[in-house]
C-alpha cells in the first residue's frame, strides 16, 4: 500500500541514499555494474524487456505498452522516472506499484550492499528496481530511460526484446550538451544486437544518427513514417504497417502526439517477436491507458474550488519546447472542437528553456501566470519567469503560489468579460503537475 503523502519511513532511506550522491557526476555505467555485481547482477534475471529512451513521448510509450499487454492477461514489470507524487511510483511489480514495506526493505538491502559507497541516487535506485523485478515472475518488463541512453542506469541489460527511440530533442543540456546529433548518439546507446529497433517520429538529424548506429550494429529497424505510421482520421485512430491496417479508437489519453505514441508503442508489440501485438489487447489498451501529468483534466480538489465556475483545468507536465509544441496542438484541437479563452498557470525549473517552452504558446494563451515550483530549490522564480513570458510576447502576471494563480485567472476571466468559462492548462514541469496531483489528484 502506498502511504499518505507526507514523511514515510521510505523517505528516511531515500532522503539518505542521496547523501551518497557523488560530488561530480560522471555518466558511466562503473558504480551500478559494481553494486548491480554484488547483489547477483539482476539485471540479468528479468523477463522480456522493453527498453525505452527519448526526449519525449517515451514514458506515453511505456503507458500504452503496459496497458496493451496487461490487456492480453499479462503480467508486466515497470519502470518509470521521475515520479509525480511517490516514489512508489517508480517500480510497479507485475501489475502493482511496490508497497511501502516491501520499498523499505528493499532500499536498506541495497543500502547495505553498497556499504556506502559514492552512487548516484538514480544508480541505487535503480539497482533496488532490478533486484525487485528480479525476484517476481512476469510475462514482459518495461523500461523507461531516466536521462540519455548510453549511461543510463537501465542500460545494464545486456539482452532486450526489443528498443524504442522516440522524438530527440533538447533536454538535459547540462549533462548531455546542446547538440542535436551528440543527444541522438546517447540515445541510441541503448540499441542492442538482437534486439528490434521501434523509432518514433524524429529529425532528419537524430534519425541519421540513429539509423547509423542500427546499421553498424545489424538490427532489424521499424521506423514511423516508413516501416509504419499512425494518425487520426474522423474521429477514430489508423496504424497501419506491412501486415496490414488497424481501424481502432482514439487513445484515452488525447492529443495528436499521444495517436503517434500509441502508434509507436503498437509497432513495438507487434514486432518484438514475442506475440505481444494481439489486436483486440491493443484496442483495449488504447480505452484503459492511464498517465497521470499528460494533459490529464483534473474534476476536483481545492485548486479547482477557487476556478471560475465552469471552467475546464488541464494539467501537463512538459517542460520542453517540443513537448510544449505537442501540447498546444493539442489545445488549439480543443479550440476547434469548443472554444475558449486560455489561460496559463506556468512554473519551470531554471535549467529549462523556459523562452522556447512559452513561444508555442504565443497567439494561443489570453493570458500566462507564473509560479515559483513550490518546494523546489531548483525552480526558476515567479519574476523571472515572467520576465521570460513577456519577452516572447505574452501576457503575463507573477504570482505567490498556486492558489493565487488561480485568484488571477478568475479575477482575469471577469476583467476579460467572456461568456464562456476558460480553459486553464497548469504546466510547465513535472515536479509542478506532481505538486498539484498531490493535492487535487
Amino acid at each position: 500500500m502506498i502511504p499518505p503523502t507526507g514523511t514515510t519511513r521510505s523517505d528516511a532511506v531515500l532522503k539518505r541514499l542521496l547523501a551518497l550522491h557523488p560530488k561530480k557526476i560522471d555518466l558511466a555505467l562503473d558504480r551500478i555494474l559494481r553494486l548491480l555485481s554484488d547483489l547477483g547482477d539482476p539485471q540479468k534475471k528479468l523477463p522480456p524487456v522493453l527498453h525505452v529512451a527519448g526526449t519525449n513521448g517515451k514514458g506515453s510509450v511505456c503507458a500504452f505498452s503496459r496497458a496493451m499487454l496487461e490487456a492480453q492477461g499479462l503480467k508486466v514489470h515497470v519502470h518509470i522516472s521521475p515520479h509525480l507524487v511517490h516514489f512508489h511510483e517508480r517500480i510497479r511489480i507485475a501489475g502493482r506499484l511496490i508497497g511501502e514495506e516491501a520499498l523499505v526493505s528493499l532500499l536498506e538491502e541495497v543500502e547495505a550492499v553498497n556499504r556506502g559507497r559514492a552512487i548516484t541516487f538514480f544508480e541505487i535506485t535503480a539497482a533496488a528496481m532490478f533486484l525487485a523485478f528480479s525476484r517476481h515472475s512476469a510475462d514482459a518488463c518495461i523500461l523507461e530511460v531516466g536521462l540519455g541512453g548510453t549511461y543510463d542506469a537501465t542500460n545494464v541489460v545486456p539482452h532486450p526484446a526489443m528498443t524504442v527511440i522516440q522524438p530527440v530533442g533538447l533536454d538535459h543540456v547540462e549533462f548531455l550538451g546542446g547538440d542535436l546529433a551528440g543527444i541522438a548518439a546517447e540515445k541510441a546507446g541503448i540499441i542492442k544486437k538482437g534486439a528490434p529497433l521501434v523509432i518514433g517520429p524524429q529529425s532528419d538529424i537524430a534519425r541519421d544518427v540513429i539509423l547509423s548506429q542500427a546499421d553498424r550494429l545489424g538490427v532489424p529497424v521499424f521506423a514511423f513514417g516508413q516501416d509504419f505510421a499512425s494518425r487520426q482520421e474522423h474521429n477514430r485512430m489508423v496504424y497501419e504497417d506491412a501486415d496490414g491496417l488497424l481501424d481502432l479508437p482514439l487513445p484515452k489519453l488525447i492529443g495528436r502526439h499521444q495517436v503517434e505514441n500509441a502508434g509507436v508503442a503498437i509497432a513495438a508489440l507487434r514486432h518484438a517477436q514475442r506475440g505481444w501485438g494481439a489486436d483486440a489487447a491493443i484496442e483495449k489498451g488504447l480505452a484503459t491507458v492511464e498517465w497521470p501529468g499528460r494533459l490529464q483534466r483534473l474534476h476536483h480538489g481545492p485548486l479547482l474550488d477557487v476556478a471560475p465556475r465552469g471552467a475546464e483545468v488541464w494539467l501537463d507536465g512538459g517542460h520542453n519546447p517540443h513537448g510544449a509544441a505537442a501540447v498546444s496542438r493539442a489545445i488549439a484541437d480543443l479550440e476547434e472542437r469548443g472554444e475558449r479563452p486560455l489561460y496559463l498557470i506556468c512554473g519551470m525549473l531554471a535549467n529549462k528553456d523556459a523562452a522556447g517552452y512559452l513561444g508555442s504558446f504565443e497567439g494561443l494563451a489570453r493570458h500566462v501566470v507564473t509560479v515559483a515550483i513550490p518546494g523546489e530549490a531548483a525552480s526558476m522564480g515567479a519574476g523571472a519567469l515572467y520576465d521570460v513570458a513577456r519577452r516572447v510576447g505574452l501576457d503575463a502576471a507573477p504570482a505567490e503560489d498556486l492558489e493565487d494563480a488561480m485568484l488571477q485567472v478568475l479575477a482575469w476571466s471577469r476583467l476579460d468579460g467572456e461568456d464562456t468559462p476558460p480553459r486553464i492548462l497548469i504546466c510547465g514541469s513535472l515536479y509542478l503537475a506532481g505538486k498539484v496531483l498531490a493535492e487535487n489528484g
